[in-house]
């Protein structure tokens, strides 16, 4: 990669949607920073708590913003999901899928055979995001867990980016479950570590970066998998959250879009009062996180005041941050 920063890491692992695409449409840069990386000699994973279309389909959409990927180096929350079922239910075991193609056919691929209903007595419920995911197969699911099947969730995330904005996400139709039968599922995807190690078995990975537009899901997971990150901030999380988040979610680096991934990254540096990064300086003045150098609306500035208030002693509720450097 570009910058000496980068070339510590043996694979790029990224999420899709806040990151390459929002919707029907690509986020301007973010195709031609990946093909140039890989071009560069970079592999590079997708990995997504989407599991309602085949890797195939996803390949096809990404072919379509002008991005090479091979369909097996998609790594869908289906997958992992399906690994999961392998360890808790017997070989060819009946499981009632709620979800979409793709999850239908990572169950089948991993020898399972699909129920229609709670009828069929399934061994597992596994359960995914799909737009037409209605009340009736919620009730299967519903009936099916209480007759004692076992239950794996794809992912819990609460909102899907959309190009209107954020709609309902898999997670809603979890927790729908979830009050009907007073359990919780097994969870494959992000935040959980599972879908991270299934990505870095897949390219026998030792040092892998994962980038992502939610710290909920894609950053505490990585933390949580033992792996660096990167926040980009086109998706879901804003400057707000990113500064005020705890240790479990705090991100290794923190870009504003794909493109920068091509830069040199500037680290921030501690100074005596705080911390300055490229043209911006930060400081933390008694309980006051100002801004002393610089734009604070500025991406460096956003990094150091970020180094100023992770490592205070105060929590962020203690603090008074620059309202500019979130608004």
């Amino acid at each position: 990669m570009t910058a000496k920063v980068w070339g510590q890491y043996d694979v790029l692992l990224s999420d899709l949607d806040g990151v390459v695409f929002e919707g029907s449409k690509a986020i301007a840069g973010a195709p031609e920073t990946l093909n140039t990386l890989a071009n560069q000699g970079l592999p590079i994973g997708y990995v997504t708590n989407n599991s309602s279309r085949k890797p195939e389909a996803i390949a096809d959409q990404l072919a379509g913003f002008g991005l090479t990927c091979l369909p097996e180096n998609i790594i869908g929350s289906g997958k992992t999901a399906v690994e999961m079922l392998s360890q808790i239910i017997p070989a060819g075991a009946k499981v009632l899928v709620v979800g979409g193609d793709g999850l239908r056919a990572r169950v089948l691929e991993g020898g399972f055979i699909l129920a229609e209903n709670s009828d069929d007595r399934p061994a597992a419920v596994v359960q995914g995001f799909a737009p037409d995911v209605a009340w009736k197969h919620l009730a299967e699911a519903a009936y099916s867990i209480q007759a004692g099947a076992k239950w794996v969730a794809t992912n819990q995330d609460w909102t899907l980016p959309q190009e209107k904005g954020l709609a309902p996400g898999n997670g809603t139709l979890v927790s729908a479950v979830h009050t009907a039968v007073g359990q919780l599922p097994l969870v494959a995807g992000k935040p959980e570590p599972a879908i991270y190690h299934t990505a870095t078995n897949h390219f026998g990975a030792k040092k892998a970066l994962f980038i992502g537009d939610r710290i909920d899901t894609d950053i505490i997971g990585a933390n949580r998998a033992g792996m660096d990150s990167v926040l980009v901030l086109t998706g879901v999380s804003t400057r707000k959250e990113v500064l005020g988040i705890k240790p479990e979610g705090r991100p290794t680096y923190i870009v504003g879009n794909l493109s920068e991934l091509l830069a040199p990254y500037d680290q921030p540096k501690k100074t005596k009062r705080g911390f300055s990064c490229a043209e911006a300086e930060v400081e933390l003045l008694g309980t006051k996180v100002v801004v002393t150098h610089g734009d604070p609306k500025s991406l460096s500035a956003l990094r150091a005041a970020c180094a100023v208030i992770y490592s205070s002693n105060t929590p962020i509720y203690g603090l008074d941050v620059e309202p500019a450097l979130y608004e």
